[in-house]
């Protein structure tokens, strides 16, 4: 068998252990409300909530748009590790205050801890709402992202004999058919697996790369020789993009619809601790590989395009595959990971619509079993609109992310400010959010990325946080004795 043909048929072995996974997901079930589908009945463990927190975070973007974006930009990109350590250092704000009250409330999606932070408050469903639906625009960009790598890590795999848009179609296919089969059991179960499938591979990209080129010694001279501008040393504006990209993913991750909900999910705040604590360091075995994945193939690939670059690393496994047989098996183990890893969050981000727009957006019931089935078939219907949507790919997945994350971030002071000050109203809320919002989608349509170096969603958070100061201090203080009181 040529290599192609080989991963065909990991590929279709792989996607029999999800079948088999989300059947016993399917037996493990308690019963059909949205507390077990869309939280597994809050049982999950350090291990596999380690696991579903890991192969979530690390996603298509990981293992294309980022190698990709370190191919365009050289060894600038290696921020990208800072940027994911900022991630947890941030969500150690949220988690440690966050969970207690969400155990004692029963929340199940993040308009529940709106809804409750807010409660009384003129203008408090208006702005569930708003955040609804800056999460829902954020999380479908977020699925268009993995719909798009799954598809070009498909073809590439197999040498075109999975096209594009049938890697987009039949994988996206497959991620319903498990989601709405097992639900959270069956995304958390499948995550496990298939985020040790991706460390695995990573490891092994990363010691086949070092060894073809010689060290980080060989790679830096061989880039420097076509490139010198990709081992420079950045200037003011480049740092103040690398700070300004710390900061908006930092703030951006911590309010995923998905990350939230599986702090909600957490068997016991013991084992999200630990499963927090080992994804701290994480960056530095996964980030900080693929970014020098993407640098060692300046060398190796010359001349790509800058969509084209997204596709780096699949191009650098079929590179190692024609060494011969055990390259063959190994570069197909790396294959089969990454798409694994992609598959992983693409499964999380449709489960956390589903709940988000039933619950949130429709206003059904959080602990009625028909919420249950209309998150399912909402979550039909949106994935079916964004495979659409990628079988005509735009622009690259970084810049996919960056517009995700410069409206997601625009959320963050309805969580992170309102956990930490009392005096914060809905109505404050929702003026900052609409002025950030205004000013990072107007930035958007008029394609203004940056301003000196900063994103434009950044200085958009910036307006939002003053606006909701301004309007507060203005605002008189709240009457004593509301439920929020108990946690001011």
């Amino acid at each position: 068998m040529n290599p192609e043909e080989v991963a065909v048929l990991a590929i279709g072995v792989y996607l029999v252990l999800l079948v088999a996974v989300a059947e016993a997901a399917r037996r493990a079930r308690v019963d059909r409300s949205p507390d077990d589908h869309f939280l597994a009945g809050r049982h999950l463990g350090a291990f596999v909530l380690f696991f579903t927190l890991y192969a979530t975070s690390y996603s298509g973007n990981s293992l294309l748009g980022y190698p990709g974006e370190a191919y365009r930009r050289g060894y600038l990109w290696i921020m990208a590790t800072g940027f994911m350590m900022a991630v947890t250092v941030v969500f150690h704000l949220l988690v440690p205050r966050m969970r207690p009250i969400a155990i004692a409330r029963g929340f199940v999606t993040p308009g529940d801890w709106i809804r409750d932070r807010f409660d009384g408050d003129r203008g408090a469903g208006a702005l569930r709402i708003a955040v609804a639906i800056l999460m829902t625009i954020a999380l479908a960009n977020y699925l268009l992202a993995q719909l798009t790598a799954m598809g070009v890590v498909a073809s590439e795999a197999t040498g075109g004999r999975i096209p594009y848009s049938l890697g987009v179609v039949g994988l996206a296919g497959m991620i319903l058919f498990y989601e709405t089969l097992g639900g959270m059991r069956a995304v958390a179960w499948t995550d496990a697996v298939q985020g040790a499938l991706m460390i695995g591979g990573l490891a092994l990209m990363m010691g086949w790369l070092l060894r073809e080129t010689g060290g980080l010694g060989g790679v830096t001279q061989q880039v420097a020789a076509l490139r010198p501008d990709a081992v420079q040393v950045p200037d003011a504006r480049s740092c103040a993009n690398w700070a300004s990209t710390v900061l908006l993913l930092g703030f951006g991750s911590v309010v995923y619809p998905q990350a939230i909900q599986r702090v909600f999910a957490a068997r016991s705040a013991r084992a999200l601790r630990r499963a927090l604590g080992a994804m701290s360091f994480m960056p530095l075995v996964t980030t900080t590989v693929v970014a020098m994945i993407g640098v060692a193939a300046i060398p190796k690939l010359q001349a790509l395009g800058v969509v084209e670059a997204d596709s780096v690393m699949p191009r650098l496994l079929g590179t190692w595959a024609a060494e011969g047989f055990l390259a063959v098996g190994v570069a197909t183990l790396i294959f089969v990971g990454a798409l694994a890893a992609i598959m992983s969050t693409a499964d999380s981000v449709i489960l956390s619509l589903g709940s988000l727009v039933a619950a949130d957006l429709l206003g059904r019931a959080r602990h009625d079993p028909a919420t249950t089935r209309a998150g399912k078939r909402l979550a039909v219907g949106i994935m079916l609109a964004m495979v659409a949507v990628a079988l005509l790919p735009r622009t690259t997945l970084w810049r996919l992310i960056e517009l995700k994350m410069e409206l997601l971030i625009q959320c963050v002071p309805s969580f992170l400010l309102a956990l930490y000050w009392g005096r914060l109203r809905a109505p404050a809320a929702l003026l900052g959010l609409a002025v950030g919002t205004a000013m990072a989608g107007g930035a958007a349509l008029a394609d203004i990325k940056r301003i000196a170096g900063v994103h434009v969603g950044l200085l958009g958070l910036a307006s939002n946080v003053a606006v909701c100061a301004v309007f507060t201090w203005f605002t008189p203080r709240r009457v004593e004795g509301h439920s929020w009181d108990a946690y001011s």
